[in-house]
């Protein structure tokens, strides 16, 4: 008997923590999140906080610190200044796309189009996703490529999949 409701509580606890983190904005999980703290503050820079906390749904391509730093820390730094907002805001946006799009749907696309499937970010430009070597990349625009490292974070307004190089649009 101990056992039984050993295990029905903690099929309650699961399910609870469950619903409680789909009741998180993308904003929210990535403000959760010390790895996206890069993210969150270039979100706050580009003033897209806000638009991340709407309804969507929406695909969000997220950068890891680890991401950023591979980007130059001059360029980056200039890239939060007030004056870079446009610039900034066209590469975040680019990360997003404006639909919900689980792995198995990606990889359901890849199954059915040759490895290879484009969808548009929400600042209008492609990214090319494919399979190769047994992992799902990103494609970007300048012909670079970025790995995803971890996918299906869920969100109530949409889901999350974890990239380990910032995309550029053109």
């Amino acid at each position: 008997m101990k056992k039984l409701v050993f295990i029905f509580s903690m099929v309650t606890a699961l399910t609870l923590s469950t619903a409680a983190t789909a009741q998180k904005t993308i904003v929210d999980v990535a403000v959760g999140n010390e790895d996206f703290s890069t993210l969150v503050t270039a979100l706050k820079a580009a003033d897209l906080v806000s638009a991340l906390q709407g309804d969507g749904p929406f695909t969000v391509f997220a950068p890891t610190n680890a991401a950023f730093g591979k980007i130059d820390q001059a360029t980056l730094g200039n890239l939060l200044k007030p004056e870079n907002k446009k610039a900034l805001a066209n590469i975040l946006t680019y990360h997003v796309v404006p639909s919900k799009l689980m792995a198995s749907d990606v990889v359901a696309a890849l199954k059915k189009n040759n490895g290879k499937v484009e969808v548009k970010g929400l600042n209008g430009q492609v990214l090319t996703v494919m399979s190769k070597d047994g992992k799902i990349w990103l494609k970007d625009q300048n012909g670079n490529y970025s790995e995803i490292v971890a996918t299906d974070v869920k969100a109530s307004n949409g889901i999350i999949h974890v990239i380990d190089t910032v995309v550029m649009p053109k």
